[in-house]
């Protein structure tokens, strides 16, 4: 029992290093733009409704497709970290670059034309044609989420998250105060919002760019290779099979309030799931911290051959993840007389946002297990499998109950809930069936495997040729990879 215990707490003690920063990390990334639209909404309200628009759904969808893309480095990293191969990293975060920045050429069209898409989505004509304006100025942060991400998966597998949480620390300072200086104190409008919001996130790039190229990642920087160029259509297809499994998650509660909109009522309606929404966002952010944090601990174990570790990572971050979001469930619901009235004074909103509470405290404790078990497959490869049981749980299942249960059974909000919900809670069944019935040990093989296909070295001199301005002593060859723990799992 005392070794279970002491395991358990070591186990912890990892989770909750990589756990803790990757939460922070995330809050300081989310609030950068949300304290750019706080100064907006006090230039006016069209300049408000400007940077809420292209920041929720151009710059939004852009973020969510490469966040998803760059996500396939953390299988990759974390695998070739924990068999030993780190030079491997440096490749890998190059082919991811190649590939991100590419994607942003195609998805710059979305901010070039990004007046006419609004029009198209029925946005009024005044808002779509100021979007579209301030969508052009923010064409550069589109390029640094592409360079953004990759750095982020290539520091997450080497348990290098303090420094990114401090970066992003310090660029919220700074950005909060240009802010309020060049929109508010010197007027300078949404040009000064631009120009702030796109140097602090191409701040947040140069700072980990910096710490990179500064030879505190050891052995996993070894400079710039032809290799970047190799095997590339390999990591497009995880690349993408990692996007759509993201999207489709993001998109599935976005749909939630699209359809409210068509209810009657529909201002009360969208209104109070906005609430429900904000919450339930914050929220996940803790469960997003573990799922980093268990993606990482999977990957790096499996990487190292040790599927057992692997395993236990999986019940220690999934354990904790629920405890603390249930604290955070129970909270709500004792004081679900009183926050809505911190967000609205419309005694209608807040009488919903009341009956809905026990469904946003239930929708919480299943997202506290959901992305956990999402890091779980991204750490082990599976996300081209996920993203399809995504679409069956979500799209096919749960979209169409909750229509029929809000609109044919006129259930209204609740109804289409209850629908997205239960796909929700199908999904994360599935994840969990498949984690409990894996071979962790096959699971390990295969990444093995994975690190062979894509692109591990022959030899260390392979590397030495093709490698630009490299220290030829920080590459580490095959010799030093140690398989261990290749046993039974009970």
């Amino acid at each position: 029992m005392n070794k279970v215990i002491k395991r358990t707490l070591e186990e912890s003690k990892k989770m909750w290093y990589l756990a803790g920063p990757a939460f922070f990390t995330s809050v300081c990334q989310y609030s950068l733009g949300a304290i750019t639209q706080t100064f907006a909404g006090q230039l006016g309200t069209l300049d408000l409704a400007t940077v809420s628009v292209e920041n929720t759904l151009i710059a939004g969808f852009c973020f969510g497709i490469l966040l998803g893309m760059g996500s396939a480095l953390e299988t990759l990293c974390g695998q070739a970290f924990g068999a030993g191969q780190q030079q491997m990293l440096g490749i890998y975060i190059q082919r991811s670059w190649v590939i991100l920045n590419t994607t942003s050429l195609f998805l710059s069209l979305l901010y070039i034309f990004a007046t006419k898409i609004l029009d198209l989505v029925g946005q009024t004509p005044e808002i779509s044609k100021a979007a579209g304006r301030f969508a052009l100025f923010m064409i550069p942060q589109l390029f640094a989420y592409a360079m953004n991400f990759p750095i982020a998966k290539f520091l997450q597998s080497q348990s290098k998250v303090t420094v990114m949480a401090a970066i992003s620390a310090v660029t919220l300072v700074v950005h909060a105060f240009l802010s309020w200086l060049v929109m508010v104190r010197l007027r300078w409008g949404l040009v000064g919002a631009a120009v702030v919001l796109n140097g602090s996130w191409w701040f947040i790039v140069v700072a980990q760019l910096g710490y990179v190229f500064s030879g505190r990642c050891k052995g996993a920087w070894t400079g710039f290779s032809v290799k970047a160029f190799e095997n590339l259509w390999g990591f497009v297809r995880l690349s993408l099979a990692s996007a759509v499994m993201l999207c489709l998650e993001i998109w599935y509660y976005v749909a939630l309030v699209l359809f409210a909109g068509y209810l009657k009522n529909a201002k009360i309606s969208v209104d109070a799931l906005s609430i429900c929404m904000n919450l339930l966002g914050w929220t996940v952010m803790v469960a997003l911290g573990f799922n980093a944090a268990v993606s990482v601990r999977v990957s790096n174990e499996l990487g190292a051959s040790r599927p057992r570790a692997a395993k236990f990572a999986v019940v220690v971050a999934v354990a904790t993840s629920f405890m603390i979001v249930l604290l955070l469930s129970l909270l709500l619901l004792v004081l679900r007389g009183q926050y809505p009235s911190v967000f609205t004074s419309s005694q209608e909103v807040r009488d919903l946002v009341y009956e809905l509470t026990p469904l946003l405290a239930l929708t919480i404790l299943i997202n506290s297990v959901q992305p956990v078990l999402s890091g779980v497959a991204i750490g082990a490869g599976w996300q081209g499998f996920v993203a399809y049981v995504n679409i069956g749980c979500y799209y096919v299942f749960g979209l169409p109950l909750g229509v029929v249960l809000g609109y044919k059974l006129h259930l209204g909000v609740k109804g289409i809930w209850y629908g997205m919900m239960a796909g929700t809670t199908v999904q994360t069944l599935v994840l969990f069936l498949m984690i409990y019935r894996t071979n962790w040990n096959k699971e390990a093989s295969m990444a093995e495997d994975r690190l062979k296909q894509w692109g591990g070295p022959r030899d260390a001199d392979d590397l030495k040729e093709t490698n630009f301005g490299a220290n030829s002593n920080q590459i580490l060859p095959h010799s030093h990879i140690q398989v261990t723990e290749r046993v039974p799992i009970g």
